[in-house]
């Protein structure tokens, strides 16, 4: 090699090392500056015990879109804006009652229920009829089933490593149960709540939208260890009486918002970086986990580069979707605007599994892109962030890839997600501070090396 080529090659390998260790200091910023001064966490607290019964379309959804357009007003943004959008208002109600007695003489047994979201009121009594998958349903026949309450009793498998996986494996139950039973004429449908624990909290979560061809039946959902508790005893007595009443039900759409905030990019302002999660939440608790953390941890991580002086080279977008939960309007919405206004978004960041301890993040992108993207894991394994893996994407941001957006999750550790998923449990204290603020200096750690580099 002439020494010409030597010292280019050495100049190069020079230059790239100092590169490498530059990029690892700023992170370290990130990290030491959250860790040790990060907001994210108070403004969780802010959010849920302000305005914790988020569900689209009620009072306290509007007061949080409120409280997050003054939140981001107080940090100084470039730009601070509100997105109208159309949501669906379904309400509970305030009566949620369920019953039944093993036999005609022994007391009465009170199960935890709660409505489904979507599901009509009702007060119903009937026979049940447990099954474990619509296929027994159909099997079954019309004639025995029609008049009774069907009980889905298919559990999340619990030897499943992945939560999401086993959340997919069980959640068509709760998503199309009441559809499918009504077409074989049940009067109501019984669903075992989707979780890995056995405790007495029900969790919600959105039935698919009723369809015109079959009369809508009531659908709820009973906590784990009743599901347990009603199948041993029908087991013992297949003819026992079920008796149902709630009081939910729908009323007209309602004007609501996206809520979204930026740093303009200082050299490629037209390219756009998105991250953010959804500001609704179910109206069973405080929606802390789900998914007031991913709103928090995005929010911050764009305080953290105005905090720190960091003038991003592109445009930097934290968005709070809206009715994410029961119809997703607010992701459709943005999607609409940002192809209306042709706007090039590059990328998509989404936070919406959790303030729990972060692991690392998934990719929709394919080729280069992803090569480079998962390259990037090096930056993160001091923090032990390091799983890095083609599948990202979320529900708020996925309308964004028809028009070319690589999309990306924020991975935390999911094992305790599902005692928290749509449950009375999914609260404030149930978060920890410190899993939180890593999460939203991951993010920030992450969008700076996307904004530096590109893609």
């Amino acid at each position: 090699m002439k020494l010409s080529n030597l010292f280019i090659v050495l100049f190069c390998t020079f230059v790239a090392k100092a590169q490498v260790n530059s990029d690892s200091a700023m992170i370290k910023r990130f990290f030491d500056r959250e860790l040790s001064k990060g907001q994210c966490y108070d403004n969780l607290k802010e959010l849920c015990k302000g305005y914790g019964k988020r569900l689209s379309g009620s009072p306290i959804a509007a007061g949080a879109v409120e409280w997050s357009y003054n939140k981001m007003k107080s940090y100084g943004f470039d730009n601070i804006y509100k997105q109208e959008v159309m949501v669906p208002h379904w309400v509970r109600g305030v009566k949620e009652k369920a019953t039944y007695r093993k036999s005609d003489t022994s007391k009465v047994e009170r199960v935890a229920v709660c409505a489904l979201g979507g599901s009509i009121g009702c007060k119903i009594e009937g026979a049940v009829i447990e099954v474990n998958s619509f296929e027994v349903l159909k099997a079954l026949g019309k004639e025995k089933v029609k008049g009774k309450i069907i009980f889905f009793n298919r559990p999340m498998d619990d030897t499943n490593i992945n939560t999401f996986g086993a959340y997919s494996g069980a959640v068509n139950q709760r998503s199309r149960g009441a559809n499918e039973a009504s077409f074989m004429g049940a009067s109501g449908v019984i669903v075992r709540s989707m979780s890995l624990g056995l405790n007495r909290f029900p969790h919600t979560g959105a039935m698919m939208r009723y369809t015109d061809s079959v009369p809508k039946i009531p659908a709820c959902a009973i906590s784990t260890m009743d599901a347990e508790k009603l199948s041993s005893d029908l087991s013992k007595n297949s003819k026992l009486k079920f008796a149902l009443e709630m009081s939910s039900e729908w009323l007209p759409d309602t004007l609501s918002h996206n809520v979204i905030c930026e740093i303009k990019g200082i050299e490629f302002p037209q390219e756009i970086i998105v991250f953010g999660g959804h500001l609704d939440a179910w109206d069973m608790a405080e929606g802390a986990h789900d998914d007031g953390a991913g709103v928090v941890q995005c929010l911050e991580a764009l305080r953290l580069f105005k905090e720190l002086g960091i003038r991003p080279k592109r445009t930097l977008r934290c968005v709070f979707f809206m009715n994410e939960e029961n119809g997703m309007k607010g992701g459709l919405k943005y999607a609409e605007e940002a192809k209306k206004k042709n706007e090039k978004t590059i990328l998509a960041l989404e936070s919406d599994e959790g303030g729990f301890t972060p692991r690392g993040f998934s990719f929709d992108a394919s080729g280069d892109t992803l090569k480079r993207l998962i390259n990037y894991k090096r930056f993160f394994e001091p923090y032990y962030m390091s799983d890095f893996h083609e599948g990202g994407g979320g529900t708020d941001i996925s309308p964004l890839k028809d028009q070319g957006t690589v999309l990306m999750d924020l991975n935390p550790d999911t094992q305790r997600y599902f005692d928290f998923h749509h449950a009375a449990t999914d609260v404030f204290q149930s978060v920890n501070k410190r899993e939180l603020e890593l999460g939203a200096a991951g993010i920030a750690s992450m969008i700076y090396l996307i904004d530096k580099y590109g893609l």
